[in-house]
């Protein structure tokens, strides 16, 4: 994509002004191309960010706020200054906008929050013995990659199936290498032991070969060639081995089966159906690759309230595809503006022809209306769960004495073993339900905490969070403050937080220490709060569960921080301080002395044996553990 920025338009409009009068000034020397336009406040923060196939026409239409809606009125009124890119087509302008929306995340537009990226099945093809695995992430391993599927959860089942019907490898090089007998997975017959010459290179590749057709659709050759197999073996006598060929057939038909919906024709497609209801919307997406249905996905766009459901899809469309390959077909619930522009645009990410369809009738309808009504009823679950998420909200800030509405609680628990890989950890609850995207985890790095001192951990915690918030909106202006603090622990742990925020200035935070009590029983929690006597609340009061629920969610994120600094400092070495020793000299290091202190008590002239290991870095290794000269 070609574009260029518009430099006199890119600086800030003097005078100080805002509104439609800030958005005049740029139009005299504004181009009537394509391209993509910013709206910052006076602070610099990014309002908006849309396209235009002409941009100064464009950029004059908010010269009318009274033509505007309300919320665009109240957008230009905030408005200070504008910045501009030009793009050589209104298509390429399409990408860069959902790009910029993307990483801006302006408060005007509509925002696709939840995009993580999905999982593939990839057989891979950089070893002699190809491996079939789960792969998320950038696709720069060499190999085929099959997918994407909807979760996690749907490639391992795939996975678990496929292993039935072809006995591939799952093991990692590193583990194949060292293989001396066949493993688990071959005596249970999900593993042909290529690691132990079980089966020879020829066959092995007819496997391989087979589970490419299969995942690419050709189901049917796979079938037809498993059932001559089997025909022959068994003609042979060979029953044992026809055997194998018949389990394999009936591990295909079983996957095959699991395709409750599916269309004969539907190669590569997306289908995506949005339902609106409630001041909120849901997207499902839906994937077909090969023919088959590897599940679906719901999303819920943020501040798509008061866009008509058109613009939320067509918004939908730019950021879900800004970061992955859309298909060669996407069937839509909803017709969006300018289709042929999207298409375009799509084609243009994707490298091949991209089309999008509205049907309105037929079998391709009919997986429109299947998607419409998962779309229908993940929104009500939404709804009914984001009512009764208020209603608790609410509860808590009547047991603690809070002005309602609470938009944002956090809850703080810190986790260790005898003060050693201690990690802080903030969980975020709202009335969508737990934020995860807004949880952090704290390394303790300060050097004066001795082992074990829970109350400085959060001192520090505290400090490193509220120093930051105070650093990036002193004014306390935007959403990330918190209406609660929920502190996982005592009086002790009370006193410190309010100590903490006391120091930094910020005293008006509501902070809540909840405690396990006696034998530690759920359901026997006391509650401490500044100025209130400890107290209890009912065992079965709903605003109990919750709040447990809440305690419970930021155990285990932080035990899970904490586990996984354990099982990384577990993996360094003593060598990994060494400059110029990486991850091949250290294990050719580790190969030729078999440890770290081998490693450490190795002559220079020893230390040059090792292959890939110089004069130069010998000496490094040795002064390193001997001290220099």
């Amino acid at each position: 994509m070609h574009t260029k920025s518009c430099q006199a338009q890119a600086q800030r409009a003097e005078g100080g002004g805002t509104g439609a009068d800030a958005i005049a000034r740029y139009l005299p020397t504004l181009p009537a191309t394509p391209g993509v336009y910013r709206m910052l406040a006076r602070d610099g923060k990014v309002l908006y960010v849309g396209k235009a196939k002409d941009l100064r026409k464009r950029v004059a239409s908010y010269r009318k706020p009274s033509r505007l809606s309300t919320r665009h009125a109240r957008m230009v009124a905030e408005t200070a200054s504008m910045e501009f890119i030009t793009t050589h087509t209104e298509a390429e302008a399409l990408l860069l906008e959902a790009n910029l929306i993307k990483k801006l995340k302006p408060y005007y537009n509509v925002l696709l929050r939840d995009d993580k990226s999905f999982p593939y099945i990839l057989i891979s093809g950089d070893h002699v013995w190809p491996r079939i695995m789960k792969h998320r992430g950038s696709r720069n391993r060499k190999g085929e990659y099959f997918g994407p599927f909807a979760s996690a959860g749907a490639v391992n089942r795939t996975l678990a199936t496929l292993e039935r019907a072809f006995p591939l490898r799952s093991c990692s090089d590193g583990i194949f290498a060292g293989r001396t007998r066949p493993c688990l997975q071959y005596q249970i017959k999900r593993c042909a032991a290529p690691c132990v010459g079980r089966i020879d290179e020829e066959e092995y590749a007819a496997i391989v070969q087979e589970a490419r057709d299969f995942l690419a659709g050709r189901s049917r050759k796979v079938q037809e060639t498993l059932d001559e197999k089997m025909r022959a073996a068994s003609a042979r006598r060979q029953y044992e081995k026809a055997a194998i060929y018949r389990d394999r057939i009936q591990a295909l038909t079983q996957i095959q089966a699991h395709q409750d919906i599916a269309v004969d024709g539907l190669d590569a497609a997306d289908v995506i159906a949005i339902h609106q209801a409630g001041g909120a919307c849901c997207i499902q997406v839906f994937f077909f690759r090969a023919g088959q249905n590897l599940g679906n996905r719901a999303y819920f766009p943020a501040q798509a309230k008061h866009e008509t459901t058109e613009d939320v899809l067509a918004a939908f469309l730019g950021q879900f595809y800004d970061n992955k390959p859309p298909p060669k077909q996407i069937l839509l619930s909803h017709a969006v503006a300018r289709m042929p522009l999207m298409a375009e645009a799509l084609t243009l990410k994707a490298g091949h022809k991209v089309a999008l369809a509205c049907p309105a009738r037929g079998a391709k309808r009919k997986l429109i209306e299947h998607a419409l009504g998962n779309a229908r009823e993940a929104l009500g679950r939404r709804l009914s769960e984001s009512a009764a998420q208020r209603k608790l909200l609410d509860g808590v800030a009547e047991t603690f004495g809070l002005e309602p509405p609470l938009e944002r609680v956090e809850v703080y628990d810190n986790s260790h073993i005898s003060g050693t890989n201690a990690v802080g950890a903030m969980i975020v609850a709202g009335p969508a339900g737990f934020l995860k995207g807004a949880y952090r985890k704290f390394t303790i790095r300060t050097d004066g905490i001795a082992p074990g001192d829970d109350y400085a951990m959060m001192r520090e915690v505290l400090t490193r969070r509220f120093g930051r918030a105070l650093k990036e909106d002193p004014a306390r202006a935007g959403t990330g403050w918190p209406d609660l603090l929920l502190i996982d622990g005592g009086v002790g742990h009370l006193h410190a937080a309010n100590e903490t925020l006391a120091d930094l200035g910020v005293s008006d935070l509501a902070a809540v220490a909840i405690a396990k009590g006696p034998d530690r029983n759920a359901g026997r929690e006391h509650f401490f709060q500044e100025g209130t006597p400890p107290f209890q609340l009912e065992a079965r009061d709903p605003v109990l569960y919750f709040l447990q629920r809440l305690r419970d969610e930021a155990h285990r994120f932080a035990i899970g921080s904490h586990r996984s600094k354990r099982t990384k400092a577990i993996g360094q070495s003593v060598l990994d301080a060494i400059p110029g020793v990486g991850a091949k000299r250290k294990r050719a290091l580790l190969h030729h002395f078999g440890s770290a202190r081998g490693v450490g008590g190795a002559g220079l002239k020893d230390l040059e044996q090792v292959e890939g290991i110089s004069r130069t870095v010998a000496k490094k290794i040795y002064e390193h553990f001997h001290g220099g000269s």
